[in-house]
């Protein structure tokens, strides 16, 4: 699975898109980790930003051991956002991965 890319202008741009708390990032975000449950890795890459303007890509990453508490949090978002259906996949992944510990 390859992560999702943001191409934006400027950073400023994204960082515009987190401080409004795009849907777009928090669906890459949950995509991400719902894909990598069983993974070996110490860090899965989440999703990249590819800033036109500078030409420069950065590569977001998460570490498994923020798995748990990341779900978490973006389950309050798909709350609020009345998206039930993430909000169930959500809830099984943090059981899952709960269990694995």
């Amino acid at each position: 699975m390859k992560p999702k890319e943001f191409k934006v202008k400027t950073m400023e741009d994204f960082q515009e898109m987190v401080n409004k708390k795009d849907l777009n990032i928090h669906k890459a975000v949950i995509k991400s980790i719902l894909g990598n449950l069983t993974t070996r890795k110490k860090n899965i890459h989440m999703f990249s930003v590819k800033c036109n303007d500078d030409n420069t890509i950065l590569d977001i990453t998460l570490e498994k051991k923020h798995f748990i508490s990341t779900l978490k949090e973006n389950l309050e978002y798909f709350e609020k956002q009345e998206m039930y259906e993430e909000c169930g996949k959500i809830n099984e992944a943090i059981t899952t991965l709960s269990k694995s510990k």
